[in-house]
């Protein structure tokens, strides 16, 4: 089986979370098959909700649509560094891979900061690829963060 990036799609989702006015961060779930299982963008100023980030929204979505609280096997497709929250999540959904796009030295969880795989409390580590489509993924953030200040 070849290698297919959803990214393109992390990054649209990214795109709408933007144009609601959110933090542009999208992210998608994939099951081993290749499917599509849930896809969004951030929703924390619409929802209320600190936790709404993209991340923790696809893994609450695939989960329901599976009838499960583990998603063995599954990739997560992210445009940011997934923050300490969302690693952990990610840990307790028992993801198979993560692929990120941009870093994040200020609020990153995984290869930087809190680096929430490498700590010994964490039950399950899954395989972590960055820098995937990291410049496009980081010039959302720029120009979001630009336009507001």
């Amino acid at each position: 089986m070849s290698f297919r990036s959803y990214m393109d799609e992390a990054l649209s989702m990214a795109r709408e979370a933007g144009a609601r006015g959110e933090v542009p961060v999208g992210a998608v779930v994939v099951s081993p098959s290749g499917d599509v299982v849930a896809r969004d963008g951030n929703r924390t100023r619409e929802l209320c909700d600190p936790t709404a980030h993209a991340e923790v929204l696809v893994l609450r979505a695939a989960c329901a649509a599976l009838g499960s609280d583990r998603l063995p096997g599954h990739d997560l497709y992210v445009t940011l560094e997934p923050c300490p929250m969302c690693a952990a999540a990610i840990s307790f959904a028992r993801i198979g891979r993560v692929y990120y796009g941009a870093s994040d030295p200020k609020s990153g969880g995984v290869e930087r900061g809190a680096r929430v795989f490498s700590q010994p409390q964490c039950h399950h580590v899954p395989e972590v690829y960055d820098g995937i489509s990291a410049e496009p993924a980081a010039a959302l953030l720029r120009d979001f963060f630009k336009e507001r200040r």
